[in-house]
């Protein structure tokens, strides 16, 4: 992979924010007609915070969930859909009061969520237990299915197509696809280390083309073929000077938070190490740029217009704003405690 003389320049600015050429499972592909929100979950607390991307500030906040997880919500915008670690339940939350109208018992202990964009079914992680995969009718509000797996689900990700759920385990070190047509599992794929966020791209008629994959203990990303079942590149972010990098806390994953623009133009790939996010180009992956952002970056998700990019800083407490066009970090956003997972929401006019 080279870079071009002007992304070689920007990478050895030390200690700045990065300026390179033109540069979210958030698996956002629907319509961007409505009122956008940014759904900020703060895995440390029991507190979720909703940021208004036209004025960069939290706008409302969802309270009484402990330990949140997943985010999500459904595409007629009624309700949030948010996975509650200490009740092991999905949390329904009305999208008018803010306040939880209903717990969807499941299996055990969630971790992520996800949900199809007809918003009929929605897929939760389960992390506690034997693991698995629990399916959440949103008609009738019930579990209607355990899907087991090899071991507990960090991750669950919906392709943007709808037709598959993909199911990432971090002790078994397995990704598990589903299909949601049938909630039965179709393929696995064992990798070197803990399945960690992933994110999809996909061809011009809309399957999916690849799989991206960060792993625990590798900084930066996989790239698994859909079709073959192979992994056909491990790519590795760029190094820097020790006196740049920060090893304090990093979990096992240096690398955790992924997002595709949903022109398919670029990748966003977080660092923790860094405390940066870098932009990839799609279909190439060819590096355009590093942008500095807060302390830890952990989730990433974009806005519909691909123009800005968050990056939730989970050491930080805070939310860095990345505007693409400039290659720069535009606002920082305070939050609740230890924020991670996030989504792009856009809640019908």
């Amino acid at each position: 992979m080279k870079l071009s003389p002007a992304v070689t320049c920007v990478l050895v600015l030390a200690g700045s924010v990065m300026l390179g050429p033109v540069a979210a499972q958030q698996g956002f592909t629907r319509s961007s007609n409505g009122k956008v929100q940014i759904l900020q979950s703060n895995s440390g607390g029991d507190n979720i915070h909703i940021i208004d991307p036209a004025t960069n500030t939290v706008v409302g906040e969802i309270d009484g969930i402990p330990i949140p997880h997943g985010v999500t919500y459904h595409p007629d915008g009624s309700v949030y859909y948010i996975s509650n670690e200490f009740d092991h339940t999905l949390d329904v939350v009305s999208t008018e009061t803010l306040k939880v109208i209903k717990q969807i018992p499941l299996t055990d202990g969630p971790n992520n969520v996800g949900i199809l964009p007809g918003g009929d079914k929605v897929y939760v992680a389960i992390a506690r237990g034997s693991g698995g995969v629990d399916v959440i009718d949103t008609v009738t509000q019930t579990n209607i299915r355990h899907i087991p797996t090899l071991g507990g689900v960090h991750n669950v990700f919906v392709t943007p197509d709808g037709k598959h759920a993909v199911a990432g385990m971090i002790s078994a070190r397995t990704l598990t696809v589903i299909d949601t047509a049938t909630d039965e599992p179709i393929w696995s794929k064992r990798l070197d280390d803990g399945v960690r966020p992933m994110e999809f791209d996909i061809n011009p008629d809309g399957s999916t083309k690849s799989i991206f994959v960060e792993v625990s203990n590798h900084h930066g990303f996989y790239v698994l073929d859909f079709e073959t079942q192979e992994v056909v590149d491990k790519v590795l972010l760029p190094k820097l000077p020790l006196s740049q990098v920060d090893s304090d806390s990093l979990q096992g994953s240096p690398s955790h938070g992924l997002a595709r623009t949903v022109d398919g133009e670029i990748l966003w790939v977080a660092s923790k190490p860094h405390n940066s996010v870098y932009a990839y180009s799609l279909p190439d992956l060819e590096l355009q740029g590093r942008v500095l952002v807060g302390h830890h970056p952990d989730w990433l998700v974009t806005t519909p217009d691909s123009r800005y990019l968050y990056a939730a800083n989970a050491g930080g407490n805070d939310v860095s704003v990345v505007d693409r066009t400039t290659m720069t970090e535009i606002a920082r956003i305070p939050v609740g405690q230890t924020p991670k997972r996030a989504h792009t929401v856009v809640l019908p006019q």
